[in-house]
């Protein structure tokens, strides 16, 4: 079976491999979520601490045998469990790894991988820096300059005709003052009703002592009046809190 990758899942892949070696558990963690693919229920911190006492056991277990396939087997294991999807071409590296600390350690029991994955880090890093200065990359940046500076003139003057014309705006990813200023207004509102209520009551209570000829159900008639305004008032703000008010959303998983 043969199969391809690309430049960027080498070198992701080549960083991963280095921490595992030299027992660089966060560097391994941040490096396989950059070659993984986070779903809306990652997590994250779960994920970085079993990844991290992963390189951590193997680095302890034996300095001397380092299983890169079966470390790199079990990340993949905890990606599934922490809801992240690792490329399919990581799970093939995997298992080809794997084979070879077999192949390697049937042939040579003392092979030291660990040394070797440091020195072909060193020769593979420099082969790619060799790479990157080949012509074509060189004329690529070159072109890309080109255009930048051809462009900068009529960029750099559009923002200054914004700038002059008062027509720079700056968009900031904020809280919503509308419902911020709305809610504070019910507030204010629910308690400016409940101080007119409760001035209702005790005005009520007060006028109770005053002996006058209208009477309702045998008590002074203005009284009355006044609690029967504020017993209506408090019932109209229940009812407001119970059928009118938001409740709150139940969070998603």
């Amino acid at each position: 079976m043969i199969g391809r990758v690309t430049k960027s899942f080498q070198d992701n892949l080549l960083r991963l491999l280095l921490a595992v070696s030299e027992g660089r558990g966060e560097d391994a963690t941040e490096t396989a979520i950059k070659m993984g693919e986070p779903k809306e229920r990652f997590d994250r911190v779960n994920y970085k601490r079993r990844v991290v006492d992963l390189v951590a056991e193997n680095r302890d277990a034996s300095l001397s045998r380092l299983n890169a396939g079966q470390v790199v087997l079990e990340i993949t294991k905890i990606s599934a469990d922490c809801w992240i999807r690792m490329p399919p071409e990581f799970t093939m590296v995997a298992k080809a790894l794997l084979n070879l600390d077999r192949i390697v350690f049937t042939l040579d029991p003392t092979f030291d991988p660990n040394a070797v994955i440091r020195e072909r880090a060193t020769e593979i890093l420099q082969r790619n820096i060799i790479k990157s200065m080949s012509p074509g990359n060189l004329l690529t940046g070159v072109v890309e300059v080109k255009e930048f500076a051809e462009k900068l003139p009529i960029r750099v003057n559009r923002i200054l005709d914004a700038i002059g014309n008062n027509e720079l705006k700056i968009k900031v990813d904020a809280i919503d003052e509308k419902v911020v200023l709305d809610g504070l207004q019910k507030v204010a509102n629910r308690i400016t009703m409940g101080l007119v209520v409760a001035a209702l009551i005790v005005g009520a209570a007060m006028l109770m002592r005053v002996e006058t000829n209208f009477k309702i159900l045998g008590y002074p008639g203005l009284a009355m009046i006044f609690f029967l305004l504020a017993a209506a008032a408090g019932l109209i703000l229940l009812f407001n809190i119970l059928f009118y008010d938001e409740k709150p959303k139940p969070k998603k998983d």
